[in-house]
């Protein structure tokens, strides 16, 4: 903009991660009104649109990386309300399907810190940005426009009913429960095709007190992962050190092995899974919250990149696709795709016809990337529904697993996969040469058999106590996290054959549930 343009507007649905990120990418170009149904809170605390944040959430660096070129310091910012700056695999004790991944020195990170807290840092910023304002407690009833041109929104205000929102150009971030093919079908847009697949993947959630002196000493993250080689439910347990001296556990279940909302049978699920640590961890920890339990998990795809959109329109986040949570996708690929946005905006500006269209397909190839790895793995577990997997997925993922076999013994081979799996190289690094030869060299000859965790850990998390006898701290018995269960990458090349090169998506099914 310049002094003899008028100002542009914006209009973003949706408050949450993607919505915000949305605002700031597009506060160079416009003036934002972000419209949310709820009232945005000043500091970390729940918002009832957004109920998944109960649950384990990783921000893995190729997300930090995004988030942190569109709002430069945030990182700090999150360092700062408390939020922990973790090494990978240096602060994680994971078994993935293949075993246990040893701790050697940093490859990549992660952010670890309840969600709240997590948007509250970006919310913070965002709102603070000249331009930015919020429209709360509003919903969003209808497009305004025609088939070839979205020209605002009527939105329901606690003041007015139907008020129309007039902009340049509307984003719909309004995540899971979006209605935007409603609202495009409403204006005469048709054709917009859907996808889901669905494991029955349900979730539980519970904080606990951490031992005394844990946090201090950096106590790591702890996942057990399932195996869906294996044709019984995936089921997983993690614990995730957060903000404030706790530790939030995650248990979760696919179709016929979910875990429930009962807080007695909390502890004994996380004992049951492919290694007991994480039961052992929590027993006879305080627990601080009840359990949390959400299911309706499924992924599911919406093409809009495919379809006649209205020019000034486009969706992102959650909107366009959501992921089974396990694999730790949803935040990177919203950060990586406004990221695409910004470039494409910042190289073509907010008035270049079809620029709604052309953010559309600039965030697709990260979707895209992320879907085949997520669905690929999702549909082998028993139950499951939705699409198959393409043709020659079977002899990809055989390629994979024996990758992930080698990173349980080789160094280079852990480091490809924490790049891939922190989304901060594209799937197709799996392929190069370099990898390829530790990959045909693959063994698990000298594996680990147990937790990696030292001697120090063991001993704050009183996991050598005497039997019978319960750990200094805490009372009551507690009843478990940030986990992934994939084997492969049904999709190592990318959707399409294609992937973008930067901080681009990949899956995150070793370690991940970041959402």
């Amino acid at each position: 903009m310049n002094q003899s343009t008028p100002p542009r507007h914006a209009v973003v649905i949706g408050g949450s991660l993607a919505g915000l990120l949305t605002a700031a990418v597009l506060a160079e170009h416009a003036t934002v009104t972000v419209i949310d149904a709820d009232p945005l809170p000043e500091g970390p605390a729940p918002r009832r649109g957004l109920p998944q944040a109960r649950h384990t959430h990783l921000l893995w660096s190729g997300g930090a990386r995004a988030i942190e070129r569109i709002l430069p310091g945030i990182t700090d910012d999150w360092t700062k309300a408390g939020a922990i700056r973790r090494s990978l695999p240096t602060d994680l004790v994971t078994k993935t399907a293949q075993g246990w991944i040893p701790r050697c020195g940093e490859k990549q990170f992660n952010i670890s810190c309840s969600r709240d807290l997590l948007d509250s840092v970006i919310r913070a910023r965002v709102t603070g940005l000249k331009g930015v304002s919020t429209l709360q407690r509003s919903r969003v009833r209808a497009l305004e426009g025609t088939a070839s041109r979205v020209t605002g929104v009527l939105v329901d205000t606690p003041e007015e009913a139907g008020r129309l929102l007039s902009a340049d150009l509307v984003i719909d971030a309004s995540g899971r429960g979006s209605r935007a093919r409603t609202w495009l079908q409403a204006l005469g847009v048709t054709g917009i095709r859907q996808a889901e697949v669905d494991s029955g993947l349900v979730y539980a959630t519970r904080i606990f007190e951490a031992p005394p002196g844990a946090h201090e000493m950096g106590f790591p993250i702890v996942n057990v992962q399932s195996d869906p080689r294996v044709p019984v439910p995936g089921q997983t347990a993690t614990i995730v050190p957060i903000e404030n001296g706790q530790w939030q556990a995650t248990l979760s279940g696919t179709r016929g092995g979910q875990p429930t909302g009962d807080p007695d049978a909390f502890i004994p699920f996380a004992k049951a899974v492919r290694d007991p640590i994480v039961g052992e961890l929590l027993e006879g920890r305080r627990p601080l919250t009840d359990v949390a339990v959400t299911q309706g998990t499924a992924n599911r795809r919406i093409y809009f990149e495919k379809a006649e959109l209205p020019d000034g329109f486009f969706a992102v986040g959650d909107s366009v696709a959501t992921f089974n949570p396990l694999y730790g996708q949803g935040m990177t690929v919203a950060a990586q795709g406004l990221l695409a946005v910004r470039t494409l905006l910042r190289a073509k500006g907010l008035d270049h016809p079809g620029i709604g269209r052309a953010a559309q397909r600039v965030i697709a190839p990260q979707v895209s990337t992320a879907w085949e790895l997520a669905t690929s793995q999702d549909i082998l577990y028993p139950g499951a529904t939705g699409m198959k997997p393409r043709a020659g997925t079977g002899l990809l993922n055989g390629y994979v697993n024996r990758l992930m076999t080698g990173a349980t013994t080789d160094e280079a081979l852990t480091a490809a996969l924490f790049k891939v799996l922190t989304m901060s190289i594209a799937p197709t690094h799996w392929l190069h040469p370099s990898v390829v030869w530790h990959v045909a060299r693959a063994s698990d000859r000298g594996a680990l058999k147990a937790p990696p965790l030292t001697a120090a850990e063991r001993a704050v998390a009183g996991l050598d106590r005497a039997p019978g006898t319960t750990p200094a701290t805490g009372t009551g018995t507690g009843t478990a996290a940030a986990t992934g269960a994939g084997t492969g990458a049904g999709a190592a090349t990318g959707a399409d054959g294609t992937g973008p090169t930067e901080d681009p998506v990949g899956p995150a099914d070793a370690v991940g549930q970041a959402r």
